[in-house]
């Protein structure tokens, strides 16, 4: 019963996790396909050259609220059942975050998983989830990327994890982790040759 209520919130995690945000607030905001535009991505990064904030800002939200929302309610399900909650919500947690990066309405071609991964957090150890954005911001202050920002908060988040008695947490944390760095390899490689772009940059 206990493998399948898992199984069952895995499931969860992952429908959650595949509501493509960008594409269905771009389309209702009236701008072209976001998959024809920029990076092709369907992240907030993207849906903002669109030169829509406002939208941005709404698929930001949305990506990081439906992880929270997939951890939440598997928890709560899984203590109504007589399930382990934590094990439930952290199954939902990587289900949501393999939605956003793999979603199969949209041919497994999803985003990057930086919202997703702060919604999780959100919902798992809100403490990290603080510490995830003030790393961020101190990065992103200091270099002015956001990708690098991002990279340097994942790869703090579960060491800060283990750091405080999580180690289940801390270990699911590195594989989305590792997740993130390949879903960022792209920037990366432009981050090393230094091009990637800056925050404010004009092209």
């Amino acid at each position: 019963m206990t493998i399948l209520i898992n199984l069952a919130a895995l499931a969860l995690g992952y429908l959650f996790g595949s509501v493509p945000f960008g594409l269905i607030l771009t389309k209702i905001g009236g701008t072209q396909d976001l998959r024809s535009i920029g990076s092709g991505n369907i992240g907030a990064t993207n849906v903002l050259r669109t030169g829509r904030k406002g939208l941005a800002a709404a698929t930001l939200l949305g990506d990081a609220l439906k992880g929270t929302a997939a951890v939440l309610l598997a928890g709560y399900l899984a203590k109504l059942t007589g399930a382990v909650p934590a094990e439930a919500a952290m199954l939902a947690a990587l289900g949501a975050f393999l939605g956003h990066l793999f979603p199969v309405w949209l041919k497994f071609k999803g985003g990057k998983g930086v919202a997703v991964y702060i919604g999780v957090l959100i919902g798992l150890y809100w403490p990290a989830a603080v510490a995830f954005c003030l790393i961020w911001l101190g990065v992103a202050f200091t270099t002015r990327y956001s990708s690098l920002s991002a990279l340097i908060a994942s790869l703090a988040t579960p060491i800060l994890l283990f750091l405080f008695g999580h180690t289940a947490m801390g270990s699911l944390f590195a594989v989305l982790t590792v997740l993130l760095f390949y879903m960022h390899r792209d920037n990366i490689k432009r981050l090393m040759a230094g091009a990637e772009g800056k925050i404010g940059q004009k092209k």
